[in-house]
């Protein structure tokens, strides 16, 4: 049978870095706590074998106080591995070792990995791994897993355990009144004491010298809302010249096909639904998402793999604290601006089920990767060039985080009263981002995946969206009757038919609802065929849209309820159809009261 092998360790030691090296997976990496919140199975070769690798969460003891925590002790405590690698960071052997030592006095078919040795060597500290090995009386590895050094030697010590007799690991000899956590603790002093030697201070003190700068009580946020707008305005300047060319060149392409159907005398049904159903939703989608997502993700994946992130959390912590809510919510709202499902599934991170509620609940206030393209656009084409469209893209996230707060203290007040509670929040060390792996990274993992599944949904919208627009035969189509019976509602918050009809049927992915508000426009008489299909900025000018038209939809767009996959997850961590429901009502209230105090406000100027 093939063994099975776990990868554990504290957070953020680069177990899933190990775990990619070893089963050539591409299992999510970040410079973060927090990351890995379910277990993640591989295949590794080893010399001709199979080996099956699990990357567990991480955990600081086999006592644990949350979700990821209890499934990590689980897997130990069960021994559902025939033998365990126990991955110790190189720069902080002292914090590592317990939990090391734990598992140890359960598991003896233990290997250590003292992995970022290469950080450690940048920082002025060397590990002896043999003596580390002759002192405990396992195999001790030395590793650095970015660039797979010791990641097979690792595997072939953790391979020998599972064929032959177990190590005896050298017992813990706890003092009077010692308990074992204590013993732990104390061991690893003196085993630091025993393999570690510092050469020197390294990049601790200009380390700290950063954090000052950027978690300190005056700078800390201003520099975080900077940085947040380097990244839009580069995102913006990089993204409008491809988008413009992408619309010209699928618009060429639509003719060509277009005329290769007519030069076939396909029934004009036929091309109507492929051409303007299916390609043109497509090819919106396309154009729209691409360009700002090719420009946004790296740059947003170089700040995680520097470890910027856990930063923007304890920026963050205080407000969360006193909305009674818990400082790691920060994390999850990171990942929110990934995927909101995902955010919803790192609310495991949080200890509290009073607090994890209130992050999932909320996570949805937090925009995704599938409506910046269309909030970046809006900005192009509606506030032209320079800052204007930079600061409004920081002030709508500025206002989501606001929301973010708001709503937490409401819940916190009312259907989920109690108290903050502590938690442990780990700033790791900054690093050197591998630039050429993060856009590689980011441009296959994240960019392209996401438009996949835009381009997967986008196709059937289409399809859908242009049979509602043709059916019945006779007299008005069901779409427009859709965007008819929508508009008078719509109208009082500033929006319209098309728009609601959008959100509506842009249910399965967000990406979409731009396009699909559009589509629905010509479905109403509103433009023409040829114009519902062409470019998006002159198409919404010519359906009337106006600044406060743009402003509103992109606050809805903030505020509303989630995607179909987001409310699937919610369902699923949750248990409730209540809490779902509550988690898709909460937004979409408060975002159409948003839109009406701006329809009062246009109204005033």
């Amino acid at each position: 049978m093939t063994p099975v092998v776990g990868l554990c360790g504290n957070p953020n030691v680069g177990k899933s870095t190990l775990f990619n090296a070893a089963t050539g997976l591409k299992q999510h990496t970040g410079n973060w706590t927090g990351k890995t919140v379910g277990l993640q199975a591989g295949t590794a070769q080893v010399d001709g074998r199979a080996v099956t690798v699990v990357d567990v969460p991480g955990t600081y003891s086999l006592r644990p106080v949350s979700e990821e925590e209890r499934a990590a002790a689980d897997f130990v405590m069960e021994g559902r591995a025939d033998a365990y690698i126990v991955v110790l960071d190189g720069t902080s052997l002292r914090r590592s070792l317990p939990l090391a030592l734990e598992i140890m006095a359960r598991q003896p078919r233990t290997v250590l990995c003292v992995n970022l040795l290469d950080e450690a060597k940048k920082q002025g500290v060397r590990v002896d791994a043999d003596a580390l090995s002759k002192a405990l009386g396992v195999p001790v590895i030395g590793a650095a897993a970015r660039s797979g050094r010791g990641v097979r030697e690792a595997l072939r010590a953790v391979l020998a355990l599972t064929e032959g007799p177990a190590p005896v690991p050298a017992p813990l000899f706890p003092r009077p009144g010692e308990t074992e956590a204590e013993a732990c603790h104390r061991r690893a002093g003196e085993l630091c004491a025993l393999a570690v030697e510092t050469t020197g201070p390294g990049r601790a003190e200009r380390q700290f010298r950063a954090d000052r700068l950027l978690t300190g009580r005056r700078l800390g946020i201003p520099v975080m809302l900077l940085l947040l707008g380097l990244v839009f305005f580069l995102t913006l300047q990089g993204a409008n010249y491809p988008s413009a060319l992408l619309e010209k060149g699928f618009a060429r392409l639509g003719l060509w096909l277009r005329q290769g159907l007519l030069a076939l005398r396909a029934p004009a049904f036929l091309i109507g639904a492929l051409m303007d159903g299916i390609y043109g939703t497509t090819a919106t989608v396309v154009s729209v998402m691409l360009p700002p997502m090719a420009i946004f993700f790296p740059l947003f994946t170089l700040l995680e793999d520097l470890g910027y992130l856990p930063r923007v959390a304890f920026n963050l912590d205080r407000c969360f604290s006193r909305c009674h809510a818990c400082g790691k919510q920060a994390l999850t709202v990171c990942m929110g601006f990934g995927c909101n499902a995902v955010g919803v599934t790192g609310c495991r991170i949080i200890d509290s089920r009073r607090e994890r509620l209130i992050a999932i609940l909320t996570n949805a206030i937090t925009p995704c990767n599938g409506r910046f393209p269309a909030l970046l656009t809006l900005c192009t084409v509606f506030f032209g060039g320079g800052l204007l469209p930079v600061g409004l893209m920081v002030g709508l996230i500025a206002f989501s985080l606001a929301m973010t707060l708001g709503v937490s203290f409401l819940l916190s007040r009312t259907v989920l009263r109690g108290q903050p509670s502590a938690y442990t929040l780990e700033l790791p060390p900054f690093r050197r981002p591998q630039v050429g792996k993060v856009i590689v990274r980011s441009l296959l993992d994240r960019t392209l995946r996401i438009l996949l599944r835009a381009v997967t949904v986008a196709a059937p919208c289409g399809l859908l969206l242009y049979l509602l627009g043709s059916l019945p035969p006779e007299g008005p189509s069901l779409l427009s009757r859709l965007v008819r019976l929508l508009d008078p509602f719509g109208r009082c918050f500033g929006l319209d038919g098309a728009i609601l009809s959008g959100f509506l049927l842009g249910l399965p992915a967000n990406e979409i609802v731009l396009p699909l508000t559009v589509r629905g426009y010509g479905a109403a008489g509103v433009l023409s065929a040829e114009a519902a299909a062409g470019a998006l900025g002159p198409a919404l000018l010519a359906a009337g849209w106006t600044r406060w038209t743009a402003l509103s939809f992109m606050v809805f767009s903030l505020l509303h309820f989630p995607c179909s996959t987001t409310l699937w997850t919610i369902k699923k961590e949750t248990g409730s159809w209540g809490w779902t429901l509550l988690s898709a009502l909460l937004p979409t209230v408060f975002g159409l009261l948003f839109c009406l105090v701006l329809r009062l406000i246009s109204m005033l100027v």
